[in-house]
């Protein structure tokens, strides 16, 4: 090994006067700045389109009633674009970064759009929608050539996003606070620069630290930093001891992983630990090639291979689809969307095409459409009763139309809500067919009514319509508690396999399917748990969040999944932890909207019952080792630092069980608790593991940071990182918590 530090370290010692270790830190700190120098050039090139967004374009932005020209421009991260606004009281810079983009639309195919920007030529205009619950961005470009080069350019450096690692998201974090620090745009920090930079990444350091910090990475001593100063104070700030103490565990004296020193820490992380493994990750990850020509690891590519997607605690190879996809559509828990077309409050909201169409991203899998007379005879969509909006159901089809199978294959239902007289339900049949055409399922495919219902594979790409169906139409109440309207024949044709009637204790037809509200099945799970568990077994089931939720807030779906329900609906349009646990569910299984249930709740002679605790119990302890970059949550008030701690909770059957650590004291960058909780996960096949970060406030309730939610089955053991997202869902990249699982039978 020493051979091999002085093949590295040759003419670096004499240049430098450091010891080989230093050395090699600096190699890898220069291999960092040249992967982020790469990373410029890559999304920076010749490209055309990427040029026309860096020179800049005037775009006009447009909105209800308003629409106003501003230049936009790409800033020369590649990650960031710029436009400036001009308000009454100022002028000033907004930015907002590719990473935060969910998706381009070219034309006008968005409802803001098609509402107010008819003055434009369709081939002019294009939409930027972005995570989390942030509006579209609506613009229009001069010309088509234009409006080309920013779709165009858009996606191409998104699709360079996605495949950034987390060191680089990291990177381009840090840099963007820098930049907003540095106020006189001079691109040097000085000391009260660098100071204001700590404030906004959430660090409250003290100054004889800082000042150290500073004259440290000062090496020109101007008393500023500049260029590879600071890109040393960066690598300065990202140090992570934690993750250094681990390294030396599993190196040596040597301080570098051989291949033989990376398996053995495969083997302790529960992962495949061949020697062909090992060398596979040095080569993937080690950034020194000089290191991975003698297939050895050092502490900057080890530290990425845990920041990697491979050292997440969700298990990879569930971000694809993997469950079996053959079996009958009710055993499976679908996705599912109560109110759909709401942005907001059930009283007096919005409702918005765009509603279904992020839905459709979060993985939903069954949409309701509250169908009421309309004028001009066309039927419309709103909360019927109310003060919200209204919008045509024919649009609200052809958005079905656009997007049902953007993010998913598998089969779409469509719960219709019928408050319609019998000329706009044939007027709506006619929407259904001519505008979905073959997507819409109309007869049965090649099984006999009495058999098992189909499975999502063999009605990959159909839409699915449920509502009564004539020939069923048993109970003189409508499903949901209102009065019952005739049906038109017309369609009553479209209803196949979800044929909704009222709920019976005993076996129907499994094209029959009946809907709950929440109260009404959490009582049947009281005083008949496993007989609606084998209902659930044979037919599909819907639960709706009770009426008087006039905020749209939710109800938990762990309850009434524990039940072996698959439509449990809730309000997408709400970020609340019950979504959160709805997420969680659903990333399994490649996102797709279908999970399928454990053995015990697909067997119809079943004997489960969600109201036993006794059972299969896992004990799962958790070491909160530590967490990096939090964001910082009053973004008006540069002193304000969170104090965070880290609760986890596990779902399942019976009351929530959770466990929190200590709150640590003004470092939302980088604090450290190396806490170890202890859980016990009642039924593990159905559990769902949620890390929460809170701000602590002993004078009122803590602030929400960040979450993250995923099924225990779904979980890695070893040392992990998880991503945690934001309230409405969003990545909020770079942030991460850092710690070591351990499942254990009790």
């Amino acid at each position: 090994m020493p051979g091999f530090w002085n093949t590295i370290c040759r003419g670096k010692q004499k240049k430098y006067q450091q010891d080989p270790e230093e050395v090699v830190e600096q190699e890898v700190q220069c291999a960092s700045s040249h992967g982020l120098r790469t990373f410029k050039k890559m999304a920076l090139s010749d490209d055309e389109d990427v040029n026309t967004m860096l020179h800049g374009t005037q775009l006009w932005k447009i909105k209800p009633g308003w629409r106003q020209q501003r230049r936009y421009r790409l800033e020369s991260d590649g990650m960031t674009i710029w436009y400036e606004s001009r308000s009454k009281k100022a002028r000033s810079k907004q930015i907002f970064s590719i990473l935060h983009i969910e998706s381009v639309r070219e034309g006008r195919q968005s409802e803001g759009l098609r509402r107010n920007g008819l003055r434009f030529p369709e081939s002019c205009c294009f939409s930027i929608s972005f995570m989390g619950r942030r509006r579209n961005l609506d613009l229009a470009a001069s010309n088509d050539q234009e409006a080309r080069s920013w779709v165009q350019g858009l996606r191409k450096l998104m699709e360079r996003a996605v495949a950034m690692s987390q060191r680089e998201k990291l990177v381009h974090w840090i840099r963007d606070y820098l930049h907003q620090a540095d106020r006189d745009g001079d691109e040097k920090m000085n000391f009260q620069e660098v100071k204001q930079m700590l404030r906004m990444i959430n660090i409250d350091m003290n100054d004889i630290y800082a000042y150290a910090l500073f004259k440290k990475c000062d090496r020109s001593n101007t008393d500023t930093l500049e260029d590879c100063e600071i890109e040393e104070f960066c690598t300065q700030l990202m140090h992570r001891p934690e993750l250094e103490e681990i390294f030396y565990r599993y190196s040596g004296e040597d301080r570098v992983l051989s291949v033989e020193e990376l398996q053995e820490f495969l083997q302790h992380q529960g992962e495949m630990a061949t020697v062909e493994r090992a060398r596979e990750i040095i080569h993937k990850f080690e950034l020194n090639e000089k290191a991975k020509q003698h297939d050895l690891m050092m502490q900057e590519g080890f530290m990425m291979y845990l920041l990697s997607a491979e050292g997440d605690i969700f298990n990879q190879e569930h971000r694809d689809v993997y469950m079996d996809m053959t079996q009958p559509l009710c055993h499976y828990f679908i996705s599912c969307s109560h109110n759909t077309y709401l942005t907001n409050h059930q009283l007096v909201g919005a409702s918005s095409t765009e509603s279904y169409v992020g839905a459709f991203n979060e993985g939903c899998r069954c949409v309701e459409l509250d169908c009421w007379e309309g004028t001009g005879g066309e039927p419309v969509i709103y909360h019927g009763h109310t003060l919200t909006s209204k919008i045509l159901f024919k649009d609200v089809i052809s958005t079905i139309k656009h997007y049902a199978f953007k993010y998913s294959p598998y089969p779409v239902i469509l719960s219709i809500e019928n408050h319609c007289g019998l000329e706009q339900q044939v007027t709506m049949a006619h929407h259904l067919r001519t505008i979905l055409g073959d997507m819409l399922l109309t007869e049965p495919i090649d099984v006999p009514s009495l058999s098992p219902l189909p499975s999502p594979e063999a009605l990959k790409g159909k839409i699915l319509v449920k509502g009564k169906k004539l020939s069923e139409c048993r109970s003189p109440d409508e499903e949901e508690g209102r009065t019952r309207m005739d049906i038109a024949q017309e369609l009553s044709d479209l209803v196949v396999y979800c044929q909704s009637v009222e709920y019976r204790d005993q076996s129907g037809s499994t094209c029959e399917m009946s809907s709950f509200s929440e109260d009404k099945v959490r009582r049947l799970m009281k005083e008949s748990g496993n007989t609606l568990v084998r209902y659930n077994t044979r037919q599909l089931s819907r639960i709706y969040p009770d009426g008087l939720r006039a905020n749209s807030s939710n109800f938990s779906p762990q309850e009434m999944w524990n039940a072996g329900c698959q439509l449990v609906a809730l309000n997408f349009q709400t970020p609340d932890h019950k979504m959160d646990l709805n997420r969680g569910r659903f990333q399994d299984n490649g996102f797709c909207g279908y999970v399928l249930k454990p053995e015990f709740l697909r067997r119809e002679e079943t004997y489960f019952n969600p109201e036993d605790l006794s059972g299969s119990v896992k004990m799962l302890n958790i070491k909160i080792l530590s967490a990096q970059q939090l964001p910082k949550l009053n973004q008006e008030n540069p002193n304000s630092i969170v104090d965070p701690f880290v609760r986890v909770e596990i779902h399942s059957l019976g009351k929530k069980r959770e466990q929190e650590t200590t709150y640590i004291l003004n470092n939302g960058f980088n604090p450290t608790w190396n806490e170890t909780l202890r859980l016990e996960v009642l039924c593990p096949e159905l559990a769902l593991v949620r890390f929460v970060v809170e701000d602590y406030d002993k004078t009122s309730s803590n602030d929400f940071v960040g979450q993250y939610t995923l099924p225990f089955l779904s979980m890695k053991q070893g040392y992990r990182h998880v991503h945690l997202l934001s309230k409405d869902g969003a990545a909020l990249s770079p942030a991460t918590l850092f710690v070591h699982m351990h499942i254990e039978d009790p």
